[in-house]
């Protein structure tokens, strides 16, 4: 078997990948570990022969695919997480990463571990397997090929010893210090700001006008005045039915269906009059409603004011269902490809409307090659550029960095003239699973041989050891400060702790421990500053480790 599996890689990669996975379902005190089993099966695997193991390529562009899809999908995310208590966040976010990086570089002054060992542990200890591509892309670029052999699994192994120490700390943390501080997951979401409230279900209210301020002006007037985060569907006056449109003007009496939370209903109800049993859906004989899916690539990233649906169709969109999360559809919302939109129109204009958004499930399967292939050479092309700084230091993004930069700007913008830059949900999903995969594959077999060597007859027990510490530290200090001094909401703060160690396999947990959508909402608002981060960190810690030895 080894011997057919060393001269078949293509049947190693597959073989390690099918074993990853059935690993990452096992269920561990709660949560797995998902496709990150890859890399300890490639790490068994490898521990093998010396043989086993993927061609470098093959790590590469998982790697590539892994990054870039990651940015196309954060881009708009992570531009905009930077208004409101955005900036804070990603403050507190560089803050910790930082205190990791400083811990890195003191283990490696104390201990005497080797440079991409300390990086490794980094790496590992903060669960971050594209900061470990940028480490060893970084070693490729900088170490004499005579040379590189001996240090270039160094931080693999230290990344693959690390990593579970993360894992056990970030689960520890969260239960000593939810049950030190009491917390009331409830009653804490019973008592949000709004900060918090992202991604909750939504639901549909009919409400009746009795507040006569009410009808004095316009309904996009009016929700941005009280600052409502709901959209308004259709009303029925004196009997007939019609499509809401930001210009409608309602009358005392009148019936208006209102999309959004609990919290935010219960506010423009409160304002506009009195809830009402009458379901307005219920009569489909002029007005319905239907899911389309966003299949049409001429309206991605335009905001819906721009499409006129109103005037051209005579319909609105009062939800936008994105992967898994629901959306309240508002003027400035823009729509990308995979999206679902519920949408309101007269029944003998639904075909229209389906129509205009495309609605073919077939085409969000594919992939738009030409500006694919685009992005990823301008994120190839970034990677290369190099950055110089004080001491002679030349800092690149690498192919760990420059695609996800290139991802998160493309993203954010979403289109340029003709050329949609954005792709559909699931295939963005799938590309990234299957760059993932087939990267931690080729590091895990690349690295298995040295792994064992170093747990069996190096210090392994002594990376175990400052790596737990490491990540323990991190935690810690990151609940501490962001719940006692930031006053970050415990249900949002467990979710920032698993996105700051970009940490997709503890998500489940956090979520376990509130039962609502807070944690995803506090890991999607640092994750991508923690991912982009942990790249230019890693390479920095990594000079100064390189240049402390050559000194």
């Amino acid at each position: 078997m080894i011997e057919l599996l060393a001269h078949n890689p293509l049947l190693l990669f597959f073989v390690v990948a099918a074993l990853g996975y059935l690993v990452g379902r096992v269920p561990i005190g709660g949560f797995n570990l998902g496709a990150t089993a890859v890399l300890f099966v490639g790490l068994a695997v490898g521990a093998l022969d010396p043989r086993l193991k993927l061609p470098e390529f093959s790590s590469q562009l998982g790697l590539v695919l892994t990054v870039y899809t990651v940015g196309l999908s954060s881009g708009r995310q992570f531009f905009a997480s930077f208004g409101h208590h955005g900036l804070r966040d990603n403050l507190f976010t560089i803050m910790i990463i930082t205190l990791a990086g400083a811990l890195t570089v003191a283990a490696y002054i104390v201990f005497g571990l080797r440079p991409g060992v300390a990086a490794g542990v980094f790496n590992g200890s903060t669960s971050n397997a594209s900061a470990l591509a940028a480490t060893l892309e970084y070693l490729q670029r900088t170490i004499p090929p005579d040379q590189l052999s001996r240090v270039i699994n160094d931080p693999t192994v230290g990344f693959s010893l690390g990593y579970p120490m993360a894992l056990i700390s970030v689960i520890l943390s969260i239960v000593v210090m939810q049950r030190l501080w009491k917390i009331d997951y409830v009653r804490e979401a019973e008592g949000g700001t709004g900060h918090d409230a992202g991604g909750r279900k939504l639901f549909t209210r009919v409400i009746r006008i009795t507040c006569p301020e009410a009808t004095q002006t316009d309904l996009q007037t009016l929700c941005e005045a009280q600052s409502w985060d709901i959209a308004f569907g259709r009303v029925k006056s004196d009997g007939v039915f019609s499509v809401v449109t930001g210009q409608t003007t309602l009358a005392l009496g009148d019936l208006v269906s209102a999309i959004g939370t609990p919290e935010e209903l219960d506010r423009a109800t409160a304002y506009l009059g009195e809830p009402s049993a009458e379901r307005l859906d219920l009569d489909r004989s002029e007005l319905d409603f239907r899911r389309v899916f966003v299949s049409n690539p001429r309206i991605v990233g335009q905001p819906l004011k721009n499409l006129h649906l109103t005037e051209q169709l005579g319909a609105t969109v009062t939800r936008v269902r994105r992967g898994d999360a629901e959306l309240v559809a508002h003027s400035d919302t823009r729509l990308q490809l995979g999206d679902r939109v519920r949408v309101v129109a007269r029944r003998t204009d639904m075909d229209a409307v389906s129509k205009f958004f495309g609605d073919s499930f077939r085409s969000l399967s594919e992939i738009d090659v030409l500006t694919f292939t685009i992005g990823m050479s301008l994120g190839i092309l970034l990677g290369l550029v190099a950055v110089p700084l004080p001491g002679g230091l030349r800092l690149r993004l690498g192919i760990a960095g420059g695609p996800l930069v290139a991802g998160l700007i493309l993203g954010a913008l979403e289109r340029t003239g003709p050329l949609v830059w954005s792709m559909p949900y699931n295939a963005n999903l799938t590309l990234r699973q299957f760059g993932l995969v087939l990267f931690l594959a080729g590091v895990g077999t690349g690295a298995g041989y040295d792994f064992w060597i170093t747990l069996t007859q190096g210090n392994g027990l002594l990376i175990l050891l400052v790596s737990l510490a490491i990540a323990l530290i991190v935690c810690f200090v990151c609940l501490l400060v962001g719940y006692r001094l930031l006053k970050i909401p415990m249900g949002l703060l467990i979710g920032m702790l698993v996105g700051i160690q970009t940490q997709p396999g503890t998500v489940s947990f956090a979520l376990d421990q509130t039962r609502d959508e807070r944690p995803n909402t506090g890991y999607a608002a640092v994750y991508p500053m923690a991912q982009i981060g942990k790249i230019i960190l890693v390479q920095i810690i990594l000079a100064l480790l390189l240049y402390i030895k050559g000194s």
